[in-house]
């Protein structure tokens, strides 16, 4: 591949917000000081090749699907933590896209578990009870704001979320959408 075609894959690559500015300097600084793609680098798929509007579409649904998901533990208690990994794991090497979907919407559902630990701890403190009701407002109010945006082709990170699970960087072969 040439140089112009690998510079056009990155051009593309960070117009889909697979990769930042920054990403997009350093590998355009490597490729024209005549370095070798490192092996992540070459593992990005080729240019058109992975991010058809098929499989961007395939991801925004299945990220729409997964942060849902989280939504099922109001019918069945334990769904709410099975499905959303289940979808994440058995989906991501399909679509890479929807890792860092999977990896937010699995770092909220244990923030909330340990605020709801905690919440349950302070209600002989009285301030358990209101932090356990906006636990609550928040725990139905996040997945669905998740799911909209991820619809959007935008990557929305839970607030007030503890980052358990590290977001892989853009080199590592997961593109990302546009985080907003």
């Amino acid at each position: 591949m040439s140089i112009a075609d690998e510079l056009q894959k990155l051009q593309q690559l960070r117009q889909s917000g697979t990769i930042n500015d920054e990403e997009f300097a350093k590998a355009k600084e490597r490729l024209l000081n005549g370095q070798v793609a490192e092996p992540p680098f070459a593992s990005i798929p080729p240019a058109g090749a992975a991010f058809t509007p098929d499989l961007e579409q395939q991801t925004r649904q299945w990220a729409f699907f997964l942060h849902l998901s989280v939504l099922s533990g109001l019918v069945v208690p334990i769904a709410g933590v099975v499905v959303p990994i289940l979808i994440w794991q058995l989906k991501k090497a399909e679509l890479p896209g929807l890792d860092v979907h999977g990896k937010n919407a699995i770092n909220w559902i244990i923030s909330a578990f340990i605020c709801a630990v905690v919440g349950f701890i302070l209600t002989r403190a009285i301030i358990g009870g209101p932090l356990l009701i906006v636990l609550c407002v928040l725990g139905v109010v996040f997945p669905i704001v998740a799911a909209i945006k991820a619809n959007n082709g935008e990557v929305w990170q839970y607030p007030f979320s503890i980052q358990v699970l590290k977001r892989t960087p853009a080199w590592s072969g997961s593109p990302r959408f546009r985080s907003r």
